[in-house]
């Protein structure tokens, strides 16, 4: 009953059978193989649209080298609060930008408020140097806290950036999971509402090493292949990137997996709901669920095999916690079993 982190799951299969059939022979080396060029036309395939991909081998790298190339003197990365990059990458984003700092914007279920996110920029006066510019602004699909920006939402933020000369960017670790809760495509959910530049994740569903950056602005790629190799994450043998996108998108295999984790996940869902030793801290539609769990059945349920993460609470929103009670998340994956989540819904009864 692993529920800490999809991050735990293996490779798919498909992508391991891939690799493996890819390893032999020779290929252009540093993406220029036949296999290579022929993942970056799926890509444009995906995104109904000519796209610029650089493969790259973590999520980390992912974001911090796409808003390196968005970097300016003095530059500043708005970004909500809870925001991965700014919570669990340990500063890369800050270092790889040489420098540039992250500011935090409020907002409610883990989504930048469109208000908010225009009082902050208000802040940033252009004959005021000492404070730095903006030069981005990151938000996250699904949310840090398992949450979704609707379409509305995302159009809101981007009009306020280009607004202002301003591009945007799309943490998509789990960029699936997204898709299958709203049935959108990946066209809807990015360049169509604006979206500049995006972290394509793969690893965390079913890949073994697979991330891209994915820009849908071909005047921002123009120094990405610099910033990537300055970046260490040229890999030489980019084909077994590329073997792993292949077998992921073969017959929409990457939607499918995602379903599996948000039905795993809507599963978990109805028995704390049902539970009275635990309840939904907030509303979530993907492959994660934050409840609020009794201690002393937080503690049977790890007796008893459970494994998941205790999280601090959110900035804003009040005190959810009751004496005695914990907040926990639970994530589920392509490879989450049924049997492990009727037995941690059982032991939740």
């Amino acid at each position: 009953m692993i529920f800490a982190s999809d991050n735990f799951s293996g490779a798919h299969p498909a992508v391991n059978e891939s690799l493996a059939r890819y390893s032999g022979g020779m290929a252009t080396a540093y993406g220029g193989s036949d296999l290579d060029k022929a993942i970056e036309r799926r890509f444009n395939e995906i995104f109904e649209r000519e796209v610029f991909v650089f493969f790259v081998g973590t999520g980390t790298a992912a974001n911090s080298l796409a808003l390196a190339a968005m970097n300016r003197p003095g530059g500043v990365v708005l970004c909500h609060r809870e925001a991965h990059i700014i919570e669990d990458e340990c500063g890369a984003p800050e270092f790889f930008t040489h420098g540039a700092r992250l500011a935090a914007v409020e907002g409610d279920s883990g989504r930048i408020n469109a208000k908010s996110l225009e009082r902050e920029l208000e802040r940033f006066k252009p004959d005021f140097i000492h404070a730095g510019q903006p030069m981005a602004i990151s938000i996250s699909q699904p949310t840090e806290t398992g949450t979704i920006y609707s379409t509305d939402e995302i159009d809101a933020i981007c009009a306020l950036a280009h607004r202002r000369k301003l591009s945007v960017h799309m943490d998509g670790a789990r960029f699936a999971n997204a898709l299958v809760a709203t049935g959108l495509t990946p066209a809807d959910m990015t360049w169509k509402r604006g979206v500049d530049v995006m972290s394509f994740g793969a690893t965390k569903n079913g890949c073994w090493c697979a991330e891209a950056v994915v820009f849908f602005d071909p005047e921002k790629a123009k120094q990405f292949p610099y910033i990537r190799k300055r970046g260490a994450q040229l890999f030489s043998k980019t084909r077994f990137v590329a073997a792993q996108f292949d077998a992921y998108f073969a017959d929409g295999l990457w939607l499918k997996l995602a379903g599996h984790a948000n039905a795993m996940a809507e599963r978990m869902r109805t028995a704390i709901e049902a539970s009275p030793h635990a309840r939904a801290a907030w509303k979530t539609t993907t492959n994660e669920i934050f409840a609020i769990i009794e201690d002393a059945t937080a503690d049977r349920l790890r007796a008893a095999g459970a494994v998941f993460y205790e999280w601090n609470p959110p900035h804003t929103g009040g005190s959810l916690l009751g004496d005695d009670e914990q907040l926990v998340r639970l994530v589920t994956s392509w490879s989450t079993a049924e049997a492990d989540v009727d037995r941690f819904c059982e032991l939740l009864r």
